[in-house]
């Protein structure tokens, strides 16, 4: 089963590609309201799922040593793009290569030089590597910004998931707080089973309502504000996360 992103791991990858270095789990919990714990949790997820492949200093070469940084745009056959791409790895100076879906200058390799004739030697390995070369820049310089859809300031965001536990076989606990204009907002738990809003595989574990614990039944009123949890063998159902969202 794929792993499904909700607002707590967008923030997190947000925050981890604006800087991963200074970012501590606290403070993400901070803003999510949730526990340091749970996002330490969240993190060890995003990576076991290979969503976060990784922490990379971004690096300014040319102020150590003034060396080169030349990006070097390729073709090779679609066919064996990967397998390129990790051969060209090995060459000695090469920092980074990108895998294009076109059929020409599919291959974007990033290399480091010490000067204009270590260039040279690093063009002429992609080459005996089978590269086709078809042009080449010397980089300037190189910005990041971390995906604006999963900032906080992002109006966008309406989901209102609190928190999505991936259980062992594929099931989902899922916390939600229920926002003020979502659709299952004012329903009985009753009408959100005959408006498909809930299905008979998703069972209703809780309902807290400020300080007190209301018992979930089928006449049960769904209120603004009310943290609801369910359990879910299989995967949450799409129409049950729609009907959490903000309209």
């Amino acid at each position: 089963m794929d792993y499904r992103l909700d607002e707590i791991d967008k923030r997190i990858l947000y925050h981890l590609a604006a800087d991963a270095r200074n970012t501590t789990a606290p403070t993400i919990a901070e803003e999510v309201d949730v526990t340091p714990a749970t996002i330490r949790h969240r993190i060890r997820q995003l990576e076991d799922h290979g969503i976060i492949r990784g922490y990379h200093a971004d690096i300014d070469y040319e102020r150590t040593d003034g060396y080169v940084v030349n990006q070097f745009r390729c073709t090779v056959p679609v066919s064996d793009r990967q397998r390129y791409a990790q051969e060209v790895l090995q060459i000695s100076g090469v920092v980074n290569v990108q895998e294009l879906m076109s059929g020409r200058e599919n291959l974007v390799v990033t290399a480091v030089g010490t000067d204009t004739d270590d260039i040279t030697r690093i063009a002429r390995d992609l080459s005996d590597h089978g590269l086709e070369l078809e042009r080449e820049d010397i980089v300037q310089n190189e910005r990041f910004h971390p995906y604006h859809p999963f900032s906080p300031n992002n109006g966008h965001l309406t989901q209102s998931l609190a928190d999505i536990q991936n259980l062992a076989g594929g099931a989902e606990v899922v916390e939600f707080t229920v926002a003020e204009d979502a659709t299952i907002t004012g329903k009985t738990l009753q009408e959100a089973k005959e408006n498909g809003m809930l299905d008979d595989e998703t069972l209703v574990i809780s309902i807290e309502r400020g300080d007190e614990m209301v018992t979930p039944r089928g006449d049960t009123a769904v209120e603004s504000g009310d943290v609801i949890t369910l359990f879910s063998r299989e995967a949450v159902p799409d129409g049950t996360l729609e009907a959490f969202k903000t309209e």
